[in-house]
């Protein structure tokens, strides 16, 4: 395939990047360690833990699991926010050749009884505050092994002390948990210090993390990232971000703002493993949700990384007080996880002078798969270009390119596609073309450029009267009137025209009425595309990395008109 988009990639950009460079991702994390020994690598509550101590503390902590008898293969869950310990266990088991299995900490029981089944995961290393939840359903799991581990364990004898009183007798956040057979954070440590490390051999072919899907599609299923998927993605994405670091002089350590959970693969690859691939440091925030703690951490720091997802950059940009911040280092803001809408990129490039840059990527592609170019000065309303190595087509229904600037399922091939479904072929079968494409479900149309628009995902399109409408062209048109900060479309039955556009917003102020939003709506909107219903509400439905679950509130808006009928 003619991948004719890399001629209008920045300056220095190339179209392949040797990712055979490194045997494994413990080589390339192995190489930071003693690069950047001395420099930060994860600031949580102004406790940096530097690049050595990282190498030394995963190194005692991946003996400690080698000497339960796990053997190279068996998969281990990591169950915690962004906290110091995370980065620890991940090369704990990645360095003793064992498989990582991001977990969300707020499952509900019944969503962690069916990932630790579905991975095998052997062991879990969990924040205690999500303890009682495991203990639910640990007897009906193969987990054998468990370890324990609190908020402050790694901020130092006096703040980590403080702080886990803090959390457990101030806060309530620790529900009572009763995990007999589990073991302290601390104590495995000690006995991991005594032991030494054997170090396996790990191929790139082998498998390095099993990356759940949100399950807002169905059941939950394990994207299989091999070693060199995720080595792929990294120096992919390190190549993709030089032109933007590099515009202007930057000073002092690269700073990467980690806002986002590291368990999300967005997190996990374009904060976590990206900034130690470049000798970064992450900040890490455990709860951007609160918008005044968030911004009081990062507004000790000169960034220049700031990674988030379209209802974190709109929180931020209409707060008074992160607008008093210095943003003279930024030099990228990036956007993922769901579409930037105008309206936000706007307020955001007011407020810190740096435009939005945004990509798209997926748990099956380890990430990023296309980005706009990083030295871009204003937002382009597209996902960009598909970066280094990438392969991208745009299909119809029966498996066909169709021409540029015609919508149809966005379909990936290359180094940064995962290896399949974790232990489910027949899924995975039917995700992949014949000649090896990753169908994301997802409907996007290609200019002549190369540069890609999404248009929604398959599952959310509204079918009105035989017109398809996209949720994401009525948020954004809704977003664009001052009164709105939020939005969100579903589709709901009607009986005229088979599916009818319901428009939910959160308000500026309660000034805006219903007639003034459909009035704004009806100039910007051909008629099929126009909201029937609109909704006021103080918040919206939404998963821990912000996306607005849209399927519930169809589900909440088709239950109150069967309760009306």
């Amino acid at each position: 395939m003619d991948r004719f988009w890399t001629k209008n990639y920045p300056d220095g950009v190339p179209a392949d990047v040797d990712i055979t460079q490194y045997a494994s991702l413990v080589d390339l994390l192995e190489e930071s360690f003693s690069k950047y020994a001395n420099d930060d690598a994860y600031i949580l509550m102004d406790k940096a833990l530097t690049y050595g101590q990282l190498d030394k503390t995963s190194m005692a902590l991946g003996a400690y699991l080698q000497g339960l008898g796990l053997k190279q293969g068996d998969r281990v869950a990591i169950m915690m926010p962004n906290v110091l310990q995370y980065p620890v266990v991940l090369a704990a088991i990645l360095r003793a050749g064992l498989i990582a299995v991001n977990v969300n900490p707020l499952y509900t029981p019944r969503e962690l009884e069916h990932q630790l089944n579905d991975s095998g995961s052997k062991a879990i290393i969990i924040l205690e505050n999500f303890a009682s939840t495991l203990q639910q359903v640990i007897g009906k799991t193969p987990i054998e092994h468990t370890i324990v581990t609190a908020v402050g364990d790694m901020l130092g004898l006096i703040k980590g002390t403080i702080t886990n009183y803090v959390v457990r007798n101030v806060r309530k956040a620790v529900p009572a948990f009763s995990l007999p057979a589990s073991v302290a954070f601390s104590k495995a440590l000690a006995i991991g210090r005594g032991k030494s490390l054997s170090r396996p051999q790990i191929s790139s072919s082998d498998v390095a993390v099993l990356q759940y899907t949100g399950g807002t599609t169905g059941i939950s299923k394990g994207a299989t990232l091999l070693h060199s998927t995720i080595i792929a993605n990294l120096l992919c994405s390190e190549a993709w971000m030089q032109p933007g670091l590099n515009r202007r002089p930057t000073s002092g350590q690269l700073t990467f703002i980690c806002a986002l959970p590291l368990y999300h693969v967005f997190a996990f690859i374009t904060c976590s493993l990206l900034s130690m691939r470049t000798g970064g440091v992450n900040i890490l925030i455990p709860n951007p949700r609160d918008l005044s703690a968030t911004i009081k951490e990062i507004g000790k720091y000169k960034f220049h990384v700031f990674p988030g997802v379209n209802t974190l950059f709109n929180g931020l940009a209409n707060n008074a007080e992160f607008a008093k911040l210095d943003f003279s280092q930024l030099r990228i803001s990036n956007g993922g996880g769901m579409a930037v809408q105008e309206a936000v990129a706007k307020s955001w490039l007011e407020v810190t002078g740096c435009p939005v840059c945004e990509g798209y990527g997926l748990s099956e592609t380890s990430s990023g798969v296309t980005c706009n170019p990083t030295d871009s000065d204003a937002y382009s309303g597209t996902i960009g270009l598909p970066m280094p190595n990438v392969f991208l087509r745009i299909l119809d229904d029966d498996g066909n390119d169709v021409a540029p600037g015609e919508p149809g399922e966005i379909a990936i091939k290359g180094p940064q596609v995962m290896d399949g479904y974790w232990q489910r072929p027949d899924e995975t079968e039917n995700v992949m073309t014949p000649d090896g494409y990753f169908k994301s479900g997802d409907v996007g149309i290609m200019d002549e450029n190369g540069y890609t628009r999404i248009v929604d995902r398959k599952k959310d399109m509204i079918l009105v009267s035989g017109f398809n409408v996209y949720p994401n062209e009525i948020e954004g048109v809704a977003a664009n009137h001052p009164g709105v900060l939020e939005t969100a479309v579903v589709g709901v039955p009607d009986k005229n025209s088979g599916e009818a556009v319901m428009l939910f917003a959160i308000r500026k102020d309660d000034t805006l009425t219903e007639k003034e939003l459909a009035g704004f709506c009806a100039k910007n909107l051909t008629g099929y595309k126009k909201p029937k219903y609109i909704e006021f509400r103080d918040d919206l439905p939404r998963t821990n990395v912000g996306k607005i679950l849209r399927r519930e509130l169809r589900s909440e808006a088709i239950a109150k008109m069967d309760v009306k009928s």
